[in-house]
């Protein structure tokens, strides 16, 4: 396992111990990106728990955010803005969009219409963004799975979760945007600001295809990707045709980051948070460093690791975080 190593991608919104232990332990260090999102606590305490988490060890870095309580009032920008500026202010290493801009059935505009990515209120955080060097993470719609019937999807993991939340199934909700309209929001976006840093997270949510990921990384040089639950779908893809998905890593070794998405929300107890932080953790590493023969539970089938090379390994585990989110580490 490379050491240290960054799991760039997670969530910790409670403040136990045993996830910092195990990171002691494998010399690992979180960036938790804080979310908008209405199950998870406010935006300021998730800024909040890390503070608390770095005062026994220091192993947690955050990404900051903004909310839309005040949309379609005068109000909402400076508030945005304001937020921006105070977890900046905090420590924050970039600022997060989330998915509810396009999939929020209560933010439209004053024509009850969605409101998508590229909705030119939003310029004015772009901007200062770009202006001020401050790294985007987006979460852009979901995966192409989402708006496939359920029979269609391709891995067991997408399937189970829009047959057990149809409300959250595109596919059965025909009036919310389709994925190709929350894809090209987002081009677009990157195309008038072409010098803003731009983190596409989730595989820039076109997981079902590389070639797809690697069109937006060579069309938008000031981008980056990160493999956040989306694992799955490279493995799918290794299956098939091994030697493409491993000459993806190679040839964007340095704009790939790792991260599980793993969310400590108290749902579980700190142990098995723990425990699945380091299963995890393992089996992904075992994937990329090596070619053992392996299986994946959200499809059936076998395939071999990448058996990428040690540099690739220690930038995608590693350096690309350090680097992309400025992180004071060893």
């Amino acid at each position: 396992m490379q050491r240290p190593f960054i799991d760039a991608h997670v969530h910790l919104n409670t403040n136990t111990q045993a996830k910092l232990q195990l990171a002691a332990q494998y010399d690992a260090y979180f960036v938790s990106i804080n979310t908008d999102i209405p199950f998870f606590i406010d935006l300021k305490a998730q800024r909040e728990m890390i503070n608390t988490l770095n005062q026994s060890t220091q192993r947690s870095f955050f990404i900051t955010s903004f909310d839309t309580q005040y949309w379609n009032t005068p109000r909402w920008l400076p508030h945005a803005i304001e937020q921006i500026k105070a977890g900046i202010a905090a420590g924050a290493k970039g600022v997060k969009i989330w998915k509810n801009i396009g999939m929020d059935e209560n933010l439209k505009d004053d024509q009850g219409n969605f409101v998508l990515l590229d909705d030119a209120r939003f310029d004015p955080i772009f901007q200062y963004l770009s202006d001020a060097g401050i790294v985007l993470l987006n979460h852009q719609g979901e995966p192409r799975n989402c708006w496939l019937p359920l029979e269609e999807m391709t891995v067991a993991s997408d399937r189970e979760y829009f047959a057990a939340h149809p409300e959250y199934h595109m596919f059965k909700n025909k009036h919310y945007p389709a994925y190709e309209t929350h894809m090209a929001a987002r081009d677009r976006v990157l195309e008038r600001f072409p010098k803003l840093h731009y983190v596409g997270l989730h595989l820039f949510s076109m997981e079902y295809d590389l070639e797809e990921v690697a069109k937006r990384l060579d069309r938008f040089p000031n981008s980056q990707t990160d493999l956040a639950e989306r694992i799955c779908h490279v493995q799918l893809q290794t299956m098939h045709n091994r030697e493409k998905v491993r000459q993806f890593f190679i040839d964007y070794q340095d704009r790939i980051l790792y991260g599980t998405d793993v969310i400590d929300d108290g749902s579980l107890t700190a142990e098995a948070t723990a425990a699945k932080l380091e299963q995890l953790w393992q089996y992904h590493w075992e994937f990329f460093a090596t070619d053992h023969l392996m299986e994946a539970a959200e499809f059936e089938g076998s395939f071999n690791g990448l058996k990428l090379p040690e540099s690739v390994l220690k930038k995608i585990f590693y350096s690309n975080a350090v680097s992309t989110y400025m992180l004071d580490v060893p």
